[in-house]
């Protein structure tokens, strides 16, 4: 059953942000995660939060999703992209497929 990450970032130090994507796509792919969202227009329809810069994340299953954020070759993007923002990450199972 698919996973996804999704995460809502609030970027403060774009240079560093940018070496942040530059590393991190071939990781994702590593682990059979690919983006369905990155990035892009996004509009608050209810509620009240704070819309920054949208990412969506497809894994395979939960697996592959917390075996690529907790892999040693996400570990140095990671810090920088911490070191680059601030915001939310959750992981977020799939749908079982109806039969």
């Amino acid at each position: 059953m698919a996973a996804y990450l999704y995460g809502n970032i609030d970027i403060h130090d774009l240079v560093l942000y940018e070496q942040y994507r530059a590393l991190v796509p071939a990781i994702i792919a590593a682990h059979g995660g690919r983006y369905l969202v990155r990035g892009g227009a996004s509009q608050v329809l209810e509620g009240d939060g704070k819309v920054t810069r949208q990412v969506i994340l497809e894994f395979p299953d939960m697996a592959s999703l917390k075996g690529f954020y907790g892999s040693p070759e996400y570990a140095d993007a990671k810090a920088i992209r911490q070191r680059a923002a601030t915001g939310t990450l959750v992981a977020i199972e799939g749908l079982r497929p109806e039969r």
